[in-house]
């Protein structure tokens, strides 16, 4: 902007003074564009140019070009009259190109109105990202509108997924108290699937939502936003008047703040289609016109396949969930909501856990970990007693013998395989039977016998220490050296 005085001295030199645009430029210390403008806001016609310019001998091949291509970018445009002999720069070309690019007539639109009842409006808006432990979420706003009222209802989520479509749907019918007639989307991938001019392809779970609760799903022409102005405003208005200088603590608090604006402050405004009444006022005129919602409820959780690893864990969303230890190696369904994760198989519900947001988060039920740890320790009983039962075959009664005098059934195991180990399967086996005979039912008494029956052949018993079952380390033999040597070292005679 310029000050008033300067505009009317420079009108006045160009009409009265008959002055050209560069002397009133220059006696004026302002740039020849600044001239030309002023006399174009006072409908002057723009006088000649003070010289020709160097693209002027180019001009009819650009309109030609320009109407032929008319999105052809500047850039090909000046090569191609660099090719002809153009010596000037493409900055200066490209801005003459912006004024000769021919320009799409303006286009009027009509206004639409509605019934009551008759037309809802449905998009998502977009905030940023948020910091969610380790993760970095999108944070996005689903807005529905309701055409004829203009009352809004509006839910925050951290994804854009089917299930938080769809559960976005049946909390703003349950806001509204019905459904509208008709439901208007972009075309986004949760509503239409593929699109042929008018040959359209819905998504099967929408349309199986709309048929349960009885509205007609209608996506708008291709990149026509107009056509669902309202929840476009709606979304303007959401970003001017709720969220600068929002302050909230989690998804849930940010949801009843959002609840709070549409009751409070879009709802007490005019309603733009009659300004007589407020749009809560014509929003309680509007429902009662509305469909009745359905006795049951629609499921709306994201569903997904995935196969359960050698670990008892499924991933779903960058976290993983505990599963039952029975489960793995096997594909389980799991259905996710806002707040739950189920894991599922065909017939049952294995497991349940609150949902993470998180990224790397391992969610884990007590209850699947202590259950995994005792089947491991039932398992290592399992494999000793199959080892013990082929190396001593009478140690099935010697255990049994055992357990019901209240013995701990794998400590048993555990010192009969060390007593293997030690004197050998056959030597363990005629111990075991005498101690069978003795009803002497403990590892100690076992112990007893070979350790007996080695004092009576005469040889020292096996050394307590446990050789891994390496036959280069069992098979292992070392030479002993003669004490005697010692014994001559020791009485050897010193001249010190």
């Amino acid at each position: 902007m310029i000050p008033a005085e300067l505009e009317e001295r420079i009108l006045r030199l160009h009409f009265v003074e008959k002055w050209t645009v560069g002397t009133i430029a220059r006696q004026c210390g302002v740039h020849h564009s600044t001239v030309r403008r002023v006399l174009h806001t006072r409908g002057v016609t723009a006088p000649p140019r003070d010289r020709p310019s160097m693209v002027d001998p180019y001009l009819p091949f650009i309109h030609d070009t320009l109407a032929k291509y008319p999105t052809l970018p500047a850039s090909r445009v000046h090569r191609m009259v660099v090719e002809r002999g153009y010596q000037g720069g493409p900055d200066h070309f490209r801005r003459l190109i912006s004024q000769l690019r021919p320009r799409k007539p303006a286009e009027a639109f009509l206004r639409v109105r509605t019934l009551p009842a008759e037309e809802g409006q449905v998009d998502w808006g977009h905030f940023g990202r948020v910091q969610v432990g380790r993760a970095s979420r999108p944070l996005s706003a689903f807005v529905m509108v309701l055409s004829w009222s203009r009352m809004p209802f509006v839910r925050f989520t951290y994804d854009q997924r089917m299930g938080s479509f769809l559960d976005g749907h049946t909390q703003a019918f349950e806001a509204f108290g019905g459904v509208p007639r008709r439901l208007l989307y972009d075309n986004l991938k949760s509503a239409v699937l593929e699109r042929r001019g008018e040959a359209i392809r819905f998504h099967p779970t929408l349309l199986e939502f709309a048929s349960h609760f009885g509205y007609e799903p209608r996506p708008v022409a291709v990149a026509r936003g107009n056509e669902k102005g309202r929840v476009e405003r709606t979304i303007r208005y959401l970003r001017t008047s709720f969220w600068p200088a929002l302050e909230w603590d989690g998804i849930d608090d940010l949801n009843d703040k959002a609840a709070a604006w549409c009751a409070e402050v879009a709802a007490v405004r005019k309603c733009p289609g009659d300004e007589t009444m407020t749009v809560h006022q014509a929003w309680q005129a509007e429902r009662n016109k509305l469909l009745e919602l359905p006795d049951d409820r629609f499921p709306t959780h994201d569903r997904v396949e995935v196969r359960v690893g050698k670990q008892p864990y499924v991933r779903f969303d960058g976290n993983d969930y505990s599963v039952p230890h029975d489960q793995v190696r096997r594909t389980v369904t799991i259905l996710a909501t806002h707040e739950v994760i189920r894991v599922c198989t065909p017939d049952r519900v294995v497991a349940e856990h609150m949902r993470s947001f998180d990224k790397g988060a391992q969610v884990e039920n007590p209850d699947h970990i202590e259950a995994l740890l005792k089947a491991k320790r039932a398992g290592r009983v399992g494999r000793g007693m199959d080892r013990l039962h082929h190396a001593v075959p009478a140690s099935g009664r010697f255990l049994d013998g055992a357990a019901a005098r209240g013995h701990n059934l794998g400590s048993a195991v555990a010192g009969l395989l060390r007593l293997v180990d030690g004197w050998g399967a056959p030597a363990v086996r005629q111990a075991v039977k005498e101690a069978l005979d003795a009803d002497t039912l403990h590892v100690a008494a076992v112990r007893q016998v070979l350790e007996r029956k080695d004092q009576e052949a005469g040889t020292p018993p096996p050394l307590p220490v446990v050789l891994p079952d390496d036959p280069r380390v069992r098979g292992l033999h070392v030479e002993p050296h003669a004490l005697t040597e010692y014994d001559d070292i020791e009485g050897a005679d010193h001249d010190d």
